[in-house]
């Protein structure tokens, strides 16, 4: 640490997190304007694709990667870019094959589609595991971020955790409730240039720290123990290359193309060709940026040995304790405005999305005739606030029990909520199976038991082995299994797709 650097103060903090509020609220304001039901829902499907694939950047890396996969590079190498190189395979399945159905049936919830396969039993099986997976993966997420202001920030100032995540939900309903989708997709791209951008200033800033040019820098990183990628050498490791290569696309078949939350924002889009546009120019700078977030956790932990500082034991607070306390007010700031990206990005478009599904897969929305357009917005608003209610408890049951890297713990929750929904699309999509709709849920919450069972037991029943992210395709071919045996006992007594 440069002499005469100290500590960044609580106010400095707190007034880079109004202005940027500030800013946000302002273009919040301007695309909220004459907002409707189909402004909220799906933008008036005349969202820019650019747009919509720039935002998408900050959607999916949040604070997640902004802090944790930097973390988890002292203890897993650079071993998650396997997982990330997975998630191409997994986009290009969304462009050619997912896409192309949800807009041939001009979709607003893509559960819907269950509906019209299975039955309506079938469709609020898949909303109700998004809902559930969903709250859990954004309670993860913005637990994570509101966990580093509290340990920086609030704890000074002596605010409870419980206020501080109140408030910060608070401020995403100020400019969420109204305009949805059509507001989210602009405040989505403002702020993933804010969260890119904090990557790329945090690398320069250690660069110049450790008195590094663009050669040194790239050496730096390249020959460090911590800059291994690739794991061949033991099949039975959860790091080993295929199963997390595999694992990858599926997750990014299920968390993007399966999800919710993802596709209302490409289904916002003019058209299939600019939603196809869109995944696969995210896709190109997806890779990109998560490989500067692996770099960037090797020159960490590099610079941290360095200055012989300590590496915390919880390995997500070791970017934080450097930018605020041990590179000066520039990377404070940097690292600051980063975080606050990340965090009212992991949490708004959710609150929308969980709103929509709920909304269309449960109060049937667009389709009951004996409720007015107002009466739509009244109960659409009370949905919205009861899961930010929810998202809250979620975020209070994580700081209560989470001790890991909370990256690995999104994606661990992943391989058993989305489980289910795998296996549904992939016999909606693939046979001409009808399984029983009222058995459906049964089997769909079956499958991710078992698997929770085999996850805790894999070592001792199959010799050593352990179950990493792979586990998400067996639960959904196990789901799907479980549906196709329904399917052989066929339920006479009703049509299969009422």
């Amino acid at each position: 640490m440069r002499e005469g650097w100290v500590r960044v103060s609580p106010v400095f903090i707190l007034g880079a997190v109004a202005l940027y509020f500030a800013l946000l609220l302002g273009i919040a304001g301007w695309t909220s304007r004459r907002a409707d039901t189909a402004g909220y829902f799906l933008g008036n499907r005349n969202s820019p694709w650019l747009v919509v694939a720039f935002g998408l950047i900050g959607d999916s890396l949040s604070g997640v990667t902004y802090i944790s996969v930097p973390g988890q590079v002292g203890t897993a190498q650079c071993s998650y870019l396997q997982v990330v190189l997975g998630y191409v395979a997994g986009y290009v399945i969304i462009a050619e094959i997912l896409l192309p159905l949800y807009y041939r049936l001009q979709l607003t919830s893509i559960y819907s589609y269950l509906g019209q396969r299975f039955g309506r039993g079938a469709q609020r099986t898949g909303s109700a595991f998004f809902l559930l997976s969903r709250l859990l993966g954004a309670g993860a997420r913005l637990y994570l971020a509101a966990n580093v202001f509290q340990a920086f920030v609030f704890d000074d100032l002596h605010v409870p955790f419980a206020l501080t995540v109140s408030v910060i939900i608070g401020l995403i309903l100020v400019y969420t409730l109204r305009g949805g989708i059509k507001t989210l997709v602009w405040t989505d791209t403002f702020q993933s240039a804010f969260l890119v951008l904090g990557v790329v200033l945090s690398i320069a800033l250690i660069a110049r720290e450790m008195a590094l040019g663009p050669s040194g820098l790239w050496h730096a990183v390249w020959e460090s123990p911590l800059s291994r990628v690739f794991f061949f050498d033991d099949w039975r490791s959860p790091a080993y290359f295929w199963k997390q290569f595999l694992s990858g696309a599926a997750i990014a078949v299920v968390m993007t193309g399966l999800d919710q939350n993802a596709m209302q924002k490409n289904l916002s889009c003019r058209s299939l060709g600019d939603a196809r546009k869109n995944i696969y120019a995210f896709t190109g700078v997806m890779v990109v940026v998560n490989a500067a977030f692996l770099a960037l956790g090797v020159l960490l932990f590099r610079f941290a040995t360095a200055q012989g500082l300590p590496v915390p034991a919880q390995t997500d607070h070791l970017f934080p304790t450097l930018a605020l306390h041990h590179l000066g007010p520039l990377a404070a700031l940097v690292f600051i405005i980063g975080l606050t990206a990340a965090t009212f990005n992991s949490a708004d478009s959710v609150l929308t999305t969980l709103t929509t599904s709920f909304c269309i897969d449960f109060l049937a929305f667009g389709s009951a005739s004996d409720r007015s357009p107002g009466s739509e917005t009244r109960i659409r608003r009370a949905v919205h606030l009861v899961f930010a209610v929810l998202l809250l408890g979620v975020i209070l049951a994580f700081k209560r029990f989470n001790n890991g890297a909370v990256i690995t713990l999104v994606l661990d929750l992943a391989g058993y909520t989305y489980g289910p929904l795998l296996g549904l699309f992939v016999v909606g999509l693939f046979t001409r199976l009808h399984p029983r709709g009222n058995a459906v849920p049964v089997v769909c919450i079956l499958s991710p038991l078992i698997c929770w069972q085999l996850s805790a037991h894999s070592a001792e029943w199959f010799h050593g082995y352990r179950f990493g992210f792979e586990l998400l395709i067996f639960n959904g071919a196990l789901t799907a299994a479980g549906l196709a045996l329904l399917a052989a006992f066929p339920d006479h007594r009703r049509n299969p797709a009422s």
